[in-house]
């Protein structure tokens, strides 16, 4: 490889010749640094904290990753990972699409911190091309080009992220703002002056459960794009 030639970690030696000797791995270190942002947030994540986590100095860490951003890419991989890509796909991409959205909305909520990862296309590791990969066969059946495909998955994650912070939101929010919120609209809807806004939230009244608002968009969307 030229030296001259950007690399990432994934193309990088597993242990490479700086900073000092140490019987540490980027398995550790990621599990380190998960440990941290579950606990304090994606901001706690830092080469020293890092390696304060693992008794040891920042230096130490130089061997296996060359900073931040590599950090934050093999976090990303770990959650990646724990998308369960063994479900039989059935061959209906809706379906399989929107099976996999579920699971991949459970990883995200499960490391909040993801979500605050920020967003690069070609963000990539093993577990996530195999997350593509498996994205892909289930739209294998879909008679759309392969920059269609590439498109209708970036759409699909960008819903479940969409939905993914909105649930958090939702946890932490304000009951008696939100209170507040919900009868400061229903009294403007009822005044007379937005009649289509009226006219709209009753019928949304009898909307089913919102409970399963991310499924049925998820599924529209997905229908929409695949046909």
């Amino acid at each position: 490889m030229n030296a001259e030639e950007p690399v990432t970690v994934w193309t990088r030696p597993e242990r490479g010749a700086r900073g000092p000797a140490g019987g540490y791995s980027r398995a550790r270190i990621t599990a380190a640094a998960i440990e941290l942002a579950d606990a304090d947030g994606l901001a706690a994540v830092s080469m020293r904290r890092v390696a304060g986590k693992l008794g040891t100095g920042p230096a130490s860490l130089y061997r296996y990753v060359a900073g931040r951003d590599d950090l934050l890419d093999l976090m990303s991989d770990e959650v990646a990972g724990e998308v369960d890509l063994g479900v039989p796909l059935t061959g209906d991409p809706v379906e399989d699409l929107l099976s996999l959205a579920v699971r991949t909305k459970t990883a995200q909520l499960r490391h909040p911190w993801a979500l605050d990862i920020p967003p690069e296309p070609l963000r990539l590791g093993p577990r996530g091309l195999d997350y593509l990969e498996y994205a892909l066969r289930a739209l294998e059946p879909a008679p759309l080009s392969g920059g269609a495909k590439l498109e209708a998955i970036g759409l699909l994650n960008a819903q479940v992220t969409v939905f993914a912070r909105t649930e958090l939101q939702g946890r932490r929010a304000d009951t008696g703002r939100r209170a507040a919120q919900a009868a400061y609209l229903a009294q403007a809807a009822a005044a007379g002056d937005h009649p289509v806004l009226a006219a709209t939230m009753a019928d949304a009244a009898a909307a089913p459960p919102v409970e399963d608002l991310f499924e049925r968009l998820v599924r529209r969307v997905l229908t929409g794009l695949l046909g």
